[in-house]
């Protein structure tokens, strides 16, 4: 059964699975080498996470520690994000070169555009997710009121930080899994359109939802691309299916 060849590539299972290990070991050893170059960059990166707090209260926006291993637990977790962040076009790539050669000549054509298209639309939501997170934290501090003042723990912050980001980057994956489902012909784009209300006011519930600071500029943040990712994704499964 080992054996058996794949029809597409010509490849045994044994040699799939080898395969495979092969790129996830790459794939592993480059999030942890940039891992590392994160843990060492440590005192730049913080700096960048911080500033959309400075921009809202210059004068205070220094984080309150008050556990000894607060310093060491912030350096690993923004090394550890850090290290999946960059390695994210080396995973998409790795795992475009192992499917490609199963693929179809037709599917093959499209298989390096999904994979640019993933990284573009990954990380355009996490620029969205920081460009706006000045925004979250002037409407977390307004909310509770002038007689509060604001010391945040570095850990909290910054898991609530790097929460949105991954959510952001991973939800404006939706135009990119909405058109390859077009592709496999799982839905039309006319289904797509004849069902777009509906469609609208899941995206607003869900945006609703997800938003981890649920505040309406982070809401609005995602859920008005999601919207037009929706229309663009119809548009351009009537382009591909002519």
């Amino acid at each position: 059964m080992a054996k058996k060849r794949d029809n597409e590539s010509g490849m045994t299972l044994a040699q799939h699975f080898a395969e495979a290990r092969r790129r996830f070991l790459i794939s592993f050893a480059i999030t942890l080498a940039m891992a590392v170059v994160s843990f060492i960059v440590y005192p730049q990166l913080l700096r960048l996470l911080q500033h959309p707090y400075c921009q809202v209260d210059p004068k205070n926006c220094n984080f309150l520690v008050t556990n000894p291993l607060d310093g060491i637990t912030l350096r690993v977790k923004i090394a550890l994000f850090g290290g999946l962040l960059f390695a994210t076009p080396f995973w998409l790539w790795h795992t475009w070169r192992f499917v490609t050669p199963g693929l179809k000549a037709r599917e093959r054509r499209y298989a390096l555009p999904f994979v640019l298209g993933s990284m573009i639309f990954f990380f355009g939501g996490v620029v969205t997710a920081y460009l706006v997170f000045k925004k979250t934290i002037q409407f977390l501090i307004a909310i509770g009121g002038s007689s509060l003042t604001s010391y945040y723990n570095p850990n909290q912050y910054l898991t609530l930080f790097l929460l949105m980001m991954l959510l952001f980057g991973l939800t404006f994956e939706f135009p990119v899994v909405l058109v390859a489902l077009e592709l496999a012909r799982v839905v039309s784009p006319a289904q797509l359109l004849r069902s777009w209300r509906y469609s609208v006011i899941a995206i607003v519930v869900f945006s609703g939802v997800i938003t981890p600071s649920s505040d309406p500029f982070s809401m609005f943040a995602l859920m008005i691309p999601l919207v037009v990712f929706y229309f663009l994704a119809i548009g351009l499964g009537k382009l591909l299916h002519r």
